[in-house]
């Protein structure tokens, strides 16, 4: 319980934990021994969050924690990524994931417009570049693809928007954490559909690792702001 409550050696123990998880992928058959570490990342923030969150707003800490919930279980079903069915359920869950991160990020606070689109304008392009890199391999594979980069892009725009509603830590780790996360989604993908890359399982472990706590540890620390900006 100290530990949890100590921000310090909280984030000590969990990138531990997260190393000992990708020496085990890297050195250990995926079963029993994957399935022992690699669950243990998601529950080490399930506890930080619940023993460090006092949201006044109830649905907000139940979004983010449908949103662990759902990385728990996709994180579980990719462990053996060749089975095509449980593939296919953890992209559902990752995509379900980014979901009810978005309502949890979401805000009623008035923003500037203008500020959006060349944000929005460098995202779009991003994900055609990717697209096209992956077209010709995706197969069936296609829709469900263009799904969760759109999700992604809605993730990504919702953490942008939060600039001015938060307190300012929350808004950069929070916003840090999404961006980890895309560019860990974008080299799985490549893995997974195109060619490899160097270092690849330890590159992807890391950033989907350092873009959950991230995310974690801006929702703990959001203090919403009495003013608003005006639309515009």
């Amino acid at each position: 319980m100290h530990i949890l409550r100590n921000e310090k050696k909280f984030s000590i123990l969990y990138f531990v934990v997260l190393i000992i998880d990708i020496v085990v992928k890297l050195n250990m058959p995926p079963f029993p021994f994957r399935y022992v570490s690699k669950p243990v990342v998601i529950l080490l923030l399930f506890l930080y969050y619940y023993h460090n969150n006092f949201e006044k707003r109830k649905r907000k800490k139940q979004w983010a924690i449908l949103a662990l919930s759902c990385f728990l279980l996709a994180d579980l079903l990719i462990i053996n990524h060749n089975n095509m069915i449980l593939f296919s359920l953890s992209l559902l869950f990752f995509a379900l994931a980014k979901v009810f991160l978005s309502m949890r990020l979401s805000h009623k606070s008035d923003f500037k417009v203008v500020r959006l689109i060349p944000f929005s304008i460098i995202l779009f392009a991003y994900t055609v570049f990717i697209m096209s890199l992956l077209f010709n391999n995706l197969g069936n594979f296609f829709a469900p693809a263009l799904i969760s980069f759109f999700i992604s892009l809605l993730l990504i725009q919702f953490a942008f928007l939060r600039r001015g509603v938060v307190g300012r830590f929350s808004y950069l780790y929070v916003f840090f954490g999404v961006m980890f996360y895309m560019i860990c989604e974008s080299m799985m993908a490549i893995k997974t559909f195109k060619t490899d890359l160097p270092m690849q399982d330890v590159l992807i472990m890391l950033t989907y690792g350092t873009a959950v706590y991230l995310i974690t540890l801006g929702m703990v620390k959001e203090h919403e702001k009495d003013s608003t900006v005006s639309l515009s």
